[in-house]
């Protein structure tokens, strides 16, 4: 009975778990972005609520200024700067690689993805990353860039395979990413369309 009790109890956090870290990460996201820009704001015109707006006015002044070739230059040299600092590039590394793997679907630095044939019972899921540098690198035209994320942590390979060992898998690069860091615990969602790799290299 104990023992039913105890996995009823687990069934119940792990459900309530992901929920409940998400909507506590909003709201420490929310308060901190408003306690942190409400001393700017002169009393007389403080309401609740004014220092997360003028947080969000000021990331989009921020969006549109990355645009620009010049900060795009200064945000790259910043970069490059805290890559030769010890300690401090290991963070800045980690933190910018969890950026990338968010933000992959929108700079579409990931094109497709694809099953690695490892041998006839081995695959592992890549992400085709680029065509021009294989091509640069190893003056191979049938070499794509491929990266293979690692389960249940930040980091992973970039692979450079002939396409010869690539299946297009028809599903989303959000849901192989999910797939591929939980070790593959979560379930596909709808299918989407592969693509970037040649038609005649479907299987």
């Amino acid at each position: 009975m104990s023992k039913k009790i105890t996995v009823l109890i687990m069934q119940g956090l792990l459900a309530l778990l992901p929920i409940s870290l998400t909507f506590y990460f909003l709201v420490w996201l929310v308060t901190t972005i408003e306690s942190s820009l409400t001393p700017f704001i002169p009393e007389e015109f403080y309401y609740p609520g004014l220092g997360l707006f003028l947080g969000l006015v000021i990331l989009f002044f921020v969006g549109l200024a990355v645009n620009a070739y010049i900060v795009k230059s200064l945000i790259r040299l910043g970069g490059e700067l805290l890559e030769k600092i010890p300690v401090v590039k290991t963070i800045y590394g980690a933190i910018q690689d969890a950026v990338n793997l968010i933000n992959i679907n929108k700079q579409q630095k990931m094109q497709s993805v694809v099953s690695v044939k490892i041998n006839d019972s081995i695959h592992l899921i890549g992400f085709v990353t680029s065509h021009e540098s294989a091509k640069e690198l190893f003056n191979n035209d049938n070499k794509l860039g491929v990266y293979i994320p690692l389960s249940y942590q930040i980091g992973g390979y970039t692979l450079y395979i002939d396409k010869s060992q690539l299946t297009p898998l028809d599903i989303s690069v959000e849901t192989a990413m999910r797939i591929a860091l939980t070790g593959g615990s979560v379930s596909t969602a709808p299918k989407k369309d592969s693509q970037h790799l040649e038609p005649n290299q479907k299987k």
